[in-house]
């Protein structure tokens, strides 16, 4: 079977890593748009897609890059050696800010700690043997952890858990069961798993707390956190994490709906019967997930089954609507930014993570002021809100800022047929 592209899968992922930059990178996080924070708790805002539209479309490509369907031994390796790959780039992000070294501080410390981000992306991302990818991959996920839990000052309380490490998760189990089970037994596990975390999250009495209940920081996946990931979680109080352990298993499950989707693309059926299921399946999951949403609200950071539902619902619809205009009715004009987007998130993922931090750690006295900056902070103050009378305005156009810069890298990658992959 020959291997099949969708340039809607890629406009679809290319809008959501647009959005992600966006929403991760405003000029002050002061005064952003509510539309582009989080939920504070129950409900779900354009930002709350992003980390679930992303698992859907990377459950989708599954069966869409293994067509065939072949398990072997090999393949099982790429998978796996893939998915810590993913793994260990994820919890970089968050030794970054903490690599100490020979006592250096400011420029120097930065220099050094750029080095060690190059050669780490060169291992994890570079083109080397199976043998190799297997060593450096197992190495480096290995000295993590030693520095992690082997009583070193100061990366004892450095976060492992992640978006990237949710991600790499979630594709390991959805790659296993695609090769391994049919869609029967797909749809099945897929309904276990909601199932079982919505009674294990309501019916569960939570240790040192009483009864079972879905607030902050005392619920069951935060309690399962703290015994778990105790010192290594997100919050500074580190009572929980919002990509922690037992939130994980119903995300899988986001992966799992990509992957039933891909497989419908797959179908040996014209692509308008594609389509319609398509579009039938999405606006189900979004009634259900609301439905839902009435005795076990909508909410993202403990990933709740209605969550699942709601925004698998909503990437369905909108992967349906971009599959009907791009490969349908073949309307291709106009998508070109959401393709140089589409496909090559990972490097965008990297390194737009490392470049803030890196810009925070350039510190300087401003010249007329005396005041202590950092280049950060002192491009935005001074190159992009004077500019703006609505500090929110201000801070969306530091956002899209750094888009358009990306969007000039990305493009010389494009140009280039430059393409990053773990």
């Amino acid at each position: 079977m020959v291997r099949e592209r969708l340039i809607s899968l890629d406009v679809f992922r290319g809008l959501t890593i647009l959005l992600m930059t966006i929403v991760n990178n405003p000029g002050d996080w002061g005064n952003v748009y509510p539309p582009l924070l989080h939920a504070h708790w129950n409900g779900c805002t354009p930002t709350d897609l992003v980390f679930p539209f992303f698992i859907f479309i990377m459950g989708v490509a599954v069966p869409l890059a293994m067509p065939e369907k072949k398990y072997d031994e090999t393949t099982f390796n790429k998978i796996l050696i893939r998915s810590l790959r993913m793994l260990c780039l994820g919890i970089f992000f968050n030794f970054f800010g903490k690599i100490q070294l020979f006592g250096l501080e400011g420029i120097p410390l930065l220099i050094g700690r750029l080095i060690i981000t190059f050669a780490v992306g060169y291992a994890l991302m570079g083109n080397f043997s199976t043998r190799l990818k297997n060593i450096l991959a197992f190495s480096i996920l290995a000295l993590y952890l030693i520095l992690a839990y082997g009583g070193f000052e100061n990366y004892q309380d450095v976060r492992l858990p992640g978006v990237l490490q949710r991600i790499a998760v979630v594709y390991f189990v959805v790659s296993f069961l695609y090769l391994k089970t049919t869609r029967k037994t797909q749809i099945i596990t897929g309904a276990i798993l909601l199932l079982g975390y919505w009674a294990v999250m309501t019916l569960i009495p939570v240790p040192g707390f009483g009864e079972a209940n879905l607030d902050r920081g005392t619920n069951l996946a935060a309690w399962v956190d703290s015994i778990l990931l105790k010192g290594h979680m997100y919050h500074e109080t580190n009572t929980w994490d919002p990509e922690g352990i037992l939130s994980t298993i119903p995300s899988i499950v986001n992966g799992i709906i990509g992957l039933f989707i891909g497989q419908i693309l797959l179908l040996p059926v014209t692509k308008i019967q594609k389509a319609q299921k398509m579009g039938m399946i999405g606006t189900a999951l979004i009634f259900f997930g609301l439905i839902w949403d009435l005795v076990f609200p909508i909410n993202k950071s403990i990933w709740t089954s209605s969550y699942v539902l709601y925004t698998t619902g909503l990437a369905t619809v909108c992967l349906t609507v971009l599959y009907y205009i791009i490969d349908i009715k073949e309307f291709k004009k106009g998508f070109k930014l959401f393709v140089i987007w589409g496909v090559n998130p990972m490097i965008v993922f990297f390194a737009s993570q490392i470049i803030p931090q890196a810009l925070v750690m350039i510190r300087f006295q401003h010249p007329s002021s005396g005041e202590q900056t950092n280049l950060l902070d002192y491009l935005y103050r001074f190159g992009i809100a004077p500019f703006f009378s609505n500090p929110m305005a201000a801070s969306l156009a530091g956002a899209l800022t750094y888009v358009a810069i990306w969007t000039f890298i990305l493009w010389i990658f494009y140009r280039n047929k430059l393409i990053f992959k773990v």
